[in-house]
C-alpha cells in the first residue's frame, strides 16, 4: 500500500471541509476524485500531498505518518517521494524544458549526470525530445504540461497527486495527458491519485470516487 488516510477531517474556521475521510492507495493504481465544486476535493489532494495538514486524522505514505514529520522532515519526504502535477503548470519560464525537469533532483542532490540524463529519458518518453532546449514560451499547452510531468516523475516518486491535469488543456491535448497517464501507470506501476472534472480521464482510472459534502461516497 503506497498510501492511507485515516478519518481525515478539516475544517476553515466554523466552515467544515472534509469530515472523516478513509481512503487505502495501492501501488500502481490510477485513482480519480469527483464531486461539485466545494466539496473538497482539492483540501482532501492538499492534505494527502502534505501541503496542507488535517486538523485531526492520519495520513501514512510508506507507511511514515506525515503528520509526525517536522517542517524540514516533510519537506525532504515530499522532494523525495511524491511528485505534483497541477492545472497550470508552474514551470520556470527562464530556463529550458531540461532544466525546469531536474528542478526537483538539484534539491534532491541528485549526481547531476545521473540526473540530466533521466531527465532527457523522461522527456524522450514523453514525446518531447525536440524541445528539450525549449522554453515555456517556446511550447504548447500540452507540451509544457507533460514537462510538468516530467517533473513530477524525475525523482521516481511512489505516488502523484494531479489538481485538474487537464483543466487548462484543450480536448487533444487532454486525450494526450490521459493516454500518458494510463500509460505511465501500465509500464512503471506509477500510482496517480488525480482531483478532475473530465469524465474521460476519470473513466480511464482503475477507481473513480466521489466526493459529496466533505465525504468519500
Amino acid at each position: 500500500m503506497v498510501l492511507k488516510a485515516n478519518n481525515i477531517f478539516k475544517s476553515y474556521g466554523q466552515l467544515a471541509i472534509l469530515k472523516g475521510v478513509n481512503l487505502e492507495i495501492e501501488r500502481g493504481e490510477v485513482v480519480s476524485i469527483v464531486g461539485k465544486s466545494g466539496a473538497g476535493k482539492s483540501t482532501l489532494l492538499h492534505i494527502l500531498g502534505t501541503l496542507d495538514l488535517a486538523d485531526q486524522g492520519e495520513v501514512f505514505i510508506r507507511d511514515t505518518e506525515v503528520r509526525r514529520l517536522s517542517s524540514k522532515q516533510l519537506a525532504a519526504f515530499r522532494n523525495q517521494h511524491i511528485g505534483f502535477v497541477f492545472q497550470f503548470h508552474h514551470l520556470l519560464p527562464e530556463f529550458t524544458a531540461l532544466e525546469n525537469v531536474c528542478m526537483p533532483g538539484y534539491i534532491l542532490k541528485t549526481e547531476e549526470a545521473k540526473l540530466r540524463q533521466r531527465a532527457v529519458e523522461l522527456l524522450d518518453f514523453l514525446g518531447l525530445k525536440d524541445r528539450i532546449t525549449h522554453k515555456p514560451n517556446e511550447m504548447s499547452g500540452g507540451e509544457q504540461q507533460r514537462v510538468a510531468v516530467a517533473r513530477a516523475l524525475i525523482n521516481q516518486p511512489d505516488i502523484i497527486f494531479a489538481d485538474e491535469p487537464t483543466g487548462n488543456l484543450d480536448s487533444a491535448a487532454s486525450s494526450d495527458l490521459h493516454q500518458l497517464i494510463r500509460q505511465l501507470s501500465d509500464q512503471f506501476n506509477q500510482t496517480f491519485v488525480i482531483v478532475t472534472h473530465n469524465k474521460e480521464l476519470a473513466d480511464l482510472s482503475d477507481r473513480c470516487l466521489e466526493m459529496t459534502d466533505g465525504a468519500l461516497a
